[in-house]
């Protein structure tokens, strides 16, 4: 099964007075592309989830986020007044050379330590890294399994399309314009024309007839087309990352839908050649969107 490059996955949970979601949001790229948005102080934790997606897929821009929400709580800041005595007595026994100012108040309660506060709990701390490294293993399983269901339609999508594809190129084969009772009677109405008017040698024409009948055969753009058919079908019977290929085939298709249009003697088979140009640029559309 082929896998989509559109998808999005949450995940989220509580972890104390803690409250985190991871969110991630997946388009189609050319190649992967992970950008990050996490609060300050998490970044290890984003990259953790960064990681985890480069692994799993293959292609895409993806938008990763964390958002946390905290109660609102007292802190509470208090002095060491033992360190900031100790540091006064420090600062008392050493000599002030002239020119600098003594050491004040404000200066000593600046030194690290000097004044502390309230801090979360380190068990509360590697409780929640803990709980948002699982809930990257869920966000990652919810995203691929988002994408593959996106995949499952595209399958579906674009099997319809390739069947559509064989359909027109069957048509083209049996189209009555192709016949060589066809293409002869045209020949001879073109030559008949050009005799009339005296302008060109009769064997002269005739050469150039058969020329033209040769460029005029699409049978080189069928083979190809039905080529084509057959590589585009097995890959997405094979699935995975598939999609460079297909949009590769697409490119193909688009190839050989111009050639048999400028070929074309006919009105029937140049409407056969412009519906399979459309149809080939809707499965060029769709296949962008494959992983």
């Amino acid at each position: 099964m082929i896998a989509s490059m559109t998808g999005f996955a949450r995940a989220a949970g509580t972890t104390g007075p803690v409250q985190w979601a991871w969110e991630v949001r997946s388009v189609n790229g050319r190649g992967l592309e992970v950008r990050l948005r996490v609060p300050p102080g998490f970044e290890a934790a984003g990259e953790v989830a960064r990681t985890a997606l480069q692994k799993t897929l293959n292609r895409g821009q993806c938008q990763l986020s964390l958002t946390l929400t905290r109660p609102e709580r007292e802190v509470r800041v208090r002095v060491n007044e033992a360190l900031l005595a100790s540091l006064a007595q420090a600062v008392a026994r050493v000599p002030v050379p002239e020119g600098i100012a003594p050491a004040t108040m404000d200066g000593l309660l600046s030194i690290r330590g000097v004044i502390e506060s309230d801090e979360e709990p380190a068990a509360e701390v590697e409780t929640l890294a803990r709980d948002l490294a699982e809930g990257v293993v869920r966000l990652v399983a919810d995203l691929v399994e988002s994408r593959r269901a996106e995949g499952r339609h595209l399958h579906e999508v674009v099997a319809s399309q390739l069947r559509t594809i064989a359909e027109l190129t069957a048509a083209a084969e049996d189209s009555p314009a192709r016949r060589p009772e066809a293409v002869r009677e045209r020949l001879q109405a073109s030559i008949a024309g050009l005799a009339e008017a005296g302008a060109l040698d009769p064997a002269r024409l005739h050469q150039e007839a058969m020329l033209l009948a040769g460029k005029a055969d699409v049978r080189e753009e069928l083979d190809r087309l039905r080529a084509h058919l057959a590589a585009a079908t097995g890959l997405i019977e094979a699935g995975g990352a598939i999609g460079r290929r297909l949009d590769f085939l697409a490119q193909e298709f688009g190839r050989e839908a111009n050639t048999l249009c400028a070929k074309a003697g006919d009105v029937t088979l140049s409407r056969i050649g412009l519906d399979l140009k459309a149809v080939v640029e809707q499965f060029r559309e769709q296949v962008q969107n494959v992983e």
